[in-house]
């Protein structure tokens, strides 16, 4: 099988961890970058690949997969010999599809009460709970560390160190030790370190 394929990509957005897990995974890969500031997820080239104009994307013969936590899952068993995706049938798979699912439909949902500053609503109503739930979850997680399936680590690490790192940064997310102890472990991997340096020179180069 042909495991080249594309990321559609735009500097300091959420596309970052998946250019880093591509780095961990030693993928063959194209970057394709959108400068987001130009506008260019919404023009009409962009939106025929993906028509909610966002990143990240990624293009594999043909196929388009998008968020995040499909994104990531993907990739890693695309690429099984990295290590990063528990494989189907053994003990490991169940929480580290867990904690793919729990980004998107708790971690992120969560995260944008916090932002609007919206109270919590009526535990009927919302699937997630509330913030402060879901925060005392992941931070009671790590605190059993180092990574969030124990000692091994997966493509899910990738996927939370990268966003933990940005909402702490944000204050989006109280920098407790376990999560501050954790976003350092998992930023000073070589592979993320090379990440934001391509990120680095892509912002240098739209600066011109």
């Amino acid at each position: 099988m042909n495991r080249h394929l594309t990321l559609y990509y735009a500097p300091q957005s959420r596309a970052l961890g998946a250019l880093a897990l591509l780095e961990e995974l030693g993928a063959d890969y194209d970057l394709h970058v959108l400068d987001l500031k130009s506008g260019e997820q919404r023009r009409a080239d962009y939106l025929a690949i993906n028509p909610m104009g966002k990143v990240p994307a990624v293009v594999h013969e043909g196929v388009l997969i998008t968020e995040q936590p499909a994104v990531y899952q993907y990739l890693a068993e695309l690429y099984p010999e990295a290590g990063l995706s528990p494989a189907p049938g053994t003990p490991l798979r169940g929480a580290y599809l867990r904690w793919l699912a729990f980004y998107g439909s708790s971690f992120e949902p969560a995260l944008l009460d916090k932002s609007l500053q919206r109270p919590p609503a009526s535990p009927s109503l919302v699937p997630y709970g509330d913030y402060d739930s879901v925060i005392k979850l992941v931070s009671d997680q790590l605190e059993r560390g180092p990574y969030l399936l124990g000692d091994t680590i997966t493509a899910a690490d990738i996927l939370w160190g990268v966003a933990l790192s940005w909402t702490v940064a944000f204050k989006m997310v109280p920098e407790t030790p376990s999560i501050r102890a954790y976003i350092d472990r998992i930023t000073t991997r070589p592979a993320i370190e090379r990440a934001r340096a391509r990120e680095a020179a892509i912002l240098n180069s739209l600066a011109k």
